[in-house]
């Protein structure tokens, strides 16, 4: 059985709020922010840093409830600085029959300010008749 990896999770333009090199691996985030978008404690994490194009995979880890933070980890916190702007991306291995008969969804979140919430919603990938349909935007 073939599988295929598609997003299910997005940060889009999350702020660095610190960045510790002096702590092992892994990225912190707010756990508001990871179960929005359902990324779970110690999952991969794509990273790309839309400041110096910079791009890099570790895991997240759960900082403070509610603090909004963003805190890349060791040898990641040299590729960014406090107020560099993220994008963070969790994908999941799905089987392609399953995708073909029940679809995918995903949820992506993009910050504003202080990585509160601006916006939030969800992509879905439908198949009929063998044909694939994206909706780029549905509402939760």
């Amino acid at each position: 059985m073939k599988t295929i990896k598609l997003m299910h999770g997005k940060l889009h333009r999350v702020r660095v709020t610190e960045a510790n090199v002096n702590y092992v691996g892994s990225i912190t985030i707010d756990p508001e922010l990871m179960e929005m978008v359902g990324i779970l404690p110690l999952e991969e994490v794509e990273i790309a840093n839309l400041n110096n194009a910079q791009r890099w995979t570790t895991y997240a880890i759960p900082g403070t409830r509610g603090s909004r933070e963003i805190c890349p980890n060791g040898g990641a916190a040299l590729l960014c600085e406090k107020g560099d702007i993220l994008i963070i991306y969790a994908y999941e291995q799905c089987h392609r029959d399953y995708i073909l008969q029940k679809g995918h969804q995903a949820r992506v979140l993009i910050a504003g300010e202080d990585n509160q919430v601006e916006d939030f919603f969800i992509q879905t990938l439908t198949c009929e008749n063998g044909k694939f349909e994206f909706e780029p935007r549905l509402e939760p």
